[in-house]
């Protein structure tokens, strides 16, 4: 079967999803659950990930995510490895997590956001976890609680301004209150399983467009949407751009997690006061460059192939092992000044 299009581009909005492997479950405790929210809030530190929504089940996720960087393929490839190998190490559990590739639909802002953002929320409901007695906002693991609440408790992550542009509400009390009232006109508890499919300005065809889109398209939008993401991908196609293994990127690519690596080798070589190239010329097992491998792989979404390289620091495995040493507790205070210093560095606005 031919791999779904898939296009990046600098601020494209995308319906993210993707399923335990055979359907099995992704998650089975809350402490999971807190692992699968922070390891998202990393994955959005380290490629720079916005997230509009999201929702976490047993067996599967959503994100409405916006990718100011075109860097959609890295940031979602770090993301699953990481809160695979996670879960994987604290159940003891062996192999793959999620069912093959995560789907990924450009999505129209406008209603077409709207309607997934609502499609996102009412997720639990559909799925009969939470109840008309209890609220929507009883449902824990999902961004409709950081919409209701104070904009102080919200993580840094999380973007809800276009959320209530849409909908014409304010980040007040009373536009949060009214956002929730809005959502719950969307819910007849009679059929809580048709909950967010269907979209009040679609004349009728909004819920074939969202089932539709969602389980086999690869946009979500108007015609003019569509020929634009076509147009695109048609000037990007003739004039050359390469393509991937892991899908087409449409537009010029300024990587998020390459810019920041680079920032971090540059600033610790500043420090040190030594080249690059010196650097490369110092021993695989050099402290510096262990510490300076640690923070890029714990700071971006770069490939351990990359830092190595980068780094001339020999073998995949030896790599690994120096980066996960680099992780203990160390009382060198020359290694704990570079890491200080470069972090310093690289956190400045």
């Amino acid at each position: 079967m031919a791999r779904q299009i898939r296009i990046e581009f600098p601020g494209a909005i995308y319906h993210v999803m993707a399923r335990g492997d055979r359907r099995e479950p992704i998650v089975k405790d809350d402490e999971d659950r807190a692992t699968f929210v922070r390891t998202l809030g990393e994955g959005c530190a380290r490629s720079g990930f916005r997230v509009h929504a999201w929702v976490l089940m047993r067996n599967h996720y959503h994100l409405l995510l916006e990718t100011p960087e075109a860097n959609l393929s890295r940031g979602m490839g770090w993301l699953q490895n990481a809160y695979t190998r996670r879960i994987n190490t604290r159940h003891r559990w062996w192999g793959h997590l999620f069912g093959g590739r995560y789907k990924a639909i450009l999505v129209e802002p406008g209603n077409c956001f709207w309607a997934l953002l609502d499609y996102i929320h009412l997720n639990p409901v559909r799925s009969r976890l939470v109840g008309d007695s209890e609220g929507l906002e009883a449902f824990a693991w999902s961004s409709l609680r950081a919409y209701l609440g104070w904009p102080s408790k919200r993580q840094p992550w999380m973007e809800t301004a276009m959320g209530f542009s849409v909908t014409g509400c304010k980040d007040s009390a009373a536009g949060r209150r009214e956002f929730l009232r809005m959502l719950e006109e969307r819910v007849d508890w009679r059929k809580p399983s048709l909950a967010g499919l269907s979209f009040p300005e679609g004349e009728g065809r909004a819920e074939l467009a969202i089932q539709s889109a969602l389980r086999r398209g690869w946009l979500f939008g108007s015609q003019a949407f569509r020929e634009k993401m076509l147009g695109l991908l048609a000037r990007k196609t003739t004039s050359g751009t390469r393509r991937r293994e892991d899908g087409y990127h449409g537009a010029e690519i300024r990587d998020h997690g390459l810019e920041r690596a680079q920032r971090i080798i540059s600033a610790g070589c500043r420090k040190l006061g030594i080249s690059l190239t010196q650097l490369r010329g110092a021993p695989k097992g050099d402290w510096r460059k262990a510490v300076l491998a640690e923070l890029v792989h714990s700071h971006t979404v770069m490939r351990l192939d990359w830092i190595r390289e980068t780094l001339a620091m020999g073998d995949r495995s030896h790599c690994c092992r120096l980066i996960r040493q680099a992780r203990l507790p160390k009382a060198d205070a020359l290694q704990t000044k570079l890491r200080s210093d470069v972090l310093k560095v690289i956190n400045k606005p």
